[in-house]
This record gives structure tokens, sequence and C-alpha cells, in this order.
């Protein structure tokens, strides 16, 4: 049952708000060995249902998301419980305010059950980075959930929520989708408001969601779509669900995202993929992008400098943690700073920093950002002659838990399909593409122009039908 049936059966009394949102929390507390969630705002999630199922019985008009639970990744700052973005320096954070897109959501019938768990301050790309635990694969509980939103791909593909909130800075909803057989959209940069999230790094910031069909993100993405004063970067809303299937658009498949270091079963499936595509009339051939070797070392220079700055904040003086026992200023930021940040949030902040110094800025940050305009660049030829881009979400299927933990470079390479579109501001679609022989799922990734994030979602919708026949 999609989101819309799901809707339609509350308006017309088959079943309650009340009832969708007491089953949802039942499903998360049954499958609490999986650690994808970190609370469960229940009181206040219960009284919203209860306050729509009056509501409809006066006949008012409760929304397009009437009584729908959903989860948001706990870096979104959400009424019900604390906001932590899983970390210790946030540990106890109690927010005064929710952010713009859960407002939205609300506001549209949407019911937060819950906040899942992540790498702490969204930095990793397997969720075993929280202060509070890593969260387990969906398929397979030894096998990572991806990350940094492994804890919303989770309770998606456990089908506890219709849809749950992640963000996607570098590829941090398309990885655990592929992960953990979901649907998970990195929208246009700017397409929904990034106020009230904690800043990872902002030129790349995105808010989406994921959800077990393309057609469910096209009709939460039209809610949390629009611009808002309270964030400068967001646009005027230019999202609209398609109401028409696709004809004969021309995609390609990039040529250097499917050699080598690229698991063959991987490659297999995003060729499968490409099958149905063309089965559906549209052209599908390869393409060349020299420049997607050198975004993985642009973005790890770029996204770090800017996670450098946004963090510097926490310093147990305005925010966050503070170390008890300190004698000193210094001791002071220097021992809440330690205590409250994770080992991955200390490693990026010293290569931010290293790459802003004024020995090194011109030599590293300049540099990272001149490529970063000529992947751009390649992107904006590319789509001169196509209508999209087909790779790989990820190299490989989920790697195994504490796999790569203590080889920070190799787990950087997961991100190495997804970085791209997210340093040119581009949409991009994680889809179910297939399975490995071990059962685990394999994800296809679609990146288009920018705005084309409703035509990324009507092909995934069409390709989805051809494969459930």
């Amino acid at each position: 049952m999609n989101i819309t049936e799901r809707v339609a059966q509350i308006k017309q009394g088959q079943t309650s708000a009340t009832a969708q949102v007491q089953a949802a929390l039942q499903r998360a507390r049954d499958a609490k060995e999986y650690h994808a969630l970190l609370s469960l705002t229940e009181e206040r999630a219960l009284q919203r249902a209860q306050e729509i199922d009056e509501a409809l019985a006066r006949g008012e008009d409760v929304g397009v998301l009437a009584g729908v639970p959903f989860v948001v990744k706990d870096n979104y700052l959400a009424y019900g419980a604390p906001s932590t973005a899983a970390s210790k320096m946030l540990e106890n954070f109690d927010t005064p305010l929710q952010a713009t897109v859960v407002d939205k959501l609300e506001a549209a019938g949407a019911i937060c059950i819950g906040k899942s768990n992540l790498d702490a301050f969204a930095h990793g790309g397997s969720t075993e980075n929280s202060y509070f635990g890593a969260t387990h694969n969906a398929v397979d509980k030894t096998k990572v959930a991806g990350g940094s939103s492994g804890g919303s791909a989770v309770v998606t593909a456990l089908d506890i929520v219709p849809f749950a909130l992640g963000t996607d800075t570098g590829g941090s909803i398309r990885q655990p989708a592929s992960f953990n057989g979901v649907y998970g959209i990195k929208p246009t940069y700017g397409t929904a408001s990034r106020y009230g999230v904690v800043a990872m790094a902002s030129s790349t910031d995105t808010m989406g969601c994921f959800a077990r069909s393309a057609e469910d993100i096209a009709v939460v993405m039209n809610v949390m779509a629009g611009q808002d004063p309270k964030d400068m970067t967001t646009l005027p809303d230019f999202f609209a669900p398609a109401t028409e299937k696709p004809q004969r658009l021309k995609i390609g498949i990039i040529n250097e995202a499917m050699g080598d270091g690229v698991d063959a079963e991987v490659c297999q499936a995003v060729s499968q993929y490409a099958d149905i595509l063309r089965s559906h009339g549209h052209t599908v051939e390869t393409v060349s992008m020299p420049m997607l070797q050198h975004a993985l070392a642009i973005y790890y220079i770029v996204v770090p400098a800017e996670i450098s700055s946004n963090l510097a904040r926490y310093d147990g003086v305005r925010y966050g943690h503070r170390a008890e026992g300190v004698k000193t200023l210094a001791e002071l930021y220097g021992r809440s700073r330690d205590e409250g940040f994770m080992p991955e949030n200390k490693r990026r902040i010293m290569i931010g920093s290293y790459v802003l110094s004024s020995g090194y800025f011109d030599a590293y940050y300049l540099q990272a950002q001149k490529a970063r305009t000529l992947l751009i660049n390649e992107f904006n030829a590319l789509f001169g002659q196509y209508d999209m881009l087909l790779l790989p979400t990820a190299p490989t299927p989920a790697f195994g838990l504490g796999e790569n933990s203590d080889d920070p470079l190799k787990m950087y390479l997961a991100d190495i399909m997804t970085v791209p579109a997210s340093l040119a501001g581009l949409p991009a679609l994680n889809v179910p593409a297939g399975v490995s022989q071990t059962g685990l799922p394999i994800g296809a990734q679609l990146i288009g122009p920018m705005q084309s994030d409703a035509t990324l979602l009507a092909v995934a919708t069409q390709a989805a039908t051809e494969r459930s026949a």
C-alpha cells in the first residue's frame, strides 16, 4: 500500500491515524535489535494522531499526508525527543525549534514517531560512527547499514514507516538506500530548506528522503520542497510530480563508473537496469566522464574545510558538551571537543583546518574548487546531449560491520559514485537494481540536470512497473 492509498483509507475511516501510529511504534519496538532508532517520540506522536482523528471527525481538511507516520534522521531538529546528531556533543540537546521540512510535513498531517541513528554529525558511510552504537543492515545484520543516514534507510526497508527523512552531503541517502534495497533521493541543491538541520557542509547539504517506491518519494518531496526565507540557498518551488510517463529519453551510462574497482555483480545489475530502461523506449549508451576519477579527491578537500568551520561553534561554551573539572579556557575548549567528537569528526576537522590554513589554502582548497568547476562543466556538457546519466550507487554491496573501520581511505572510497552529483548540486536517485549472489541489495543511480528531480522519479516509477511485472 502506497502513501496515497494509506491516506485515503484514513480519510475514509477504514483505519485511523492513531491505529497507524500505534502500529508503527510497535514495529519500531519489535525491530530494536537493528539499532536503527535512537529514540521514539511516542507521547507527542499519539497526541498528534488523536488530533488528526478528531479533525477528520469534524470534517476538516487534514492534509495530503494525514496520519502517515515517519521517522527523521536525528540531525533534524524535531520535537518529542533530544536532537543529538548521534553525538556526545549534543547528547541531551532539547531543541527549541523544528526544522522547516519537519514543520511542513506535520502541517500536511504526517506524524513523526522517532529519531533515527546516523554517523555522528553525518560524518561517515556506514552508521558505525554513532556515539550510541552501530546500525545493522536490514537484510543482513552482519553488514553495515550504510551512512550516514543508515537508520532512516533501515526503518524504511523494514517497513516500520512508509518514509523517512535523511540528509545527503556526499551520498548519505543514496548509499544506504542502495545497501538496504530502497529508493532514496538527493534532490537538487536548494530544493528543500536546510533550516533546523545540523550543518555538515553547507555547499552540498541537501534534505531528502527514503521510501519503498519512487512514487511515494514524489508525494513527500512535493510537500518538503519550496523556498524558505530562513534559508537563503533555497530555490523557488519548482517541484511537481510528473503526471505522464516519460517518453524516449536519452540516457548515458558513465563508462568510468563501470570498470576497475567496481564489483562485477554491481556492474551486471546496472547493465540489467539499463536494459529495462531500453525496454521502455529510452536510448541508453555509454558516455565518458574523465573528471569522475577526481571527484572523490575534490570532495575530501572541500567538504572537510566546510566541516571544520561549521563545527567550530561546538566549543563547550556556546554550544554542546562541556567538560568538567577544567582550570583554563584552553583546557575547556580542548577537553570539551575531545570528549564530544567521535574520531571521524576529529579527522575531518583536522583535514579541513589544514587545507584552509594560510600555507596550504591555495595549494589545496583553491585548486579543489577550480577542479569542482571543471567537474560541473563536464556534467553540463553531457546534459547538452543526454537527459540523464546512469551509474552504480556504490562500488560494492554492503560490507561487513567493522570491516573498514580501521581504514578511513577504504571507507571514503565507498562514496566514489555519489560525490560527483553532490559537488555539482544535481538531483540523484538510488533505485533498487538487483541483489548479489548472497542476497544483498544492489542500487543503481540516476543523475539528472538541475531541477529534473520529478523526471528522475518518473523514470524510476516506469522502470519499477517493468520489474514488478
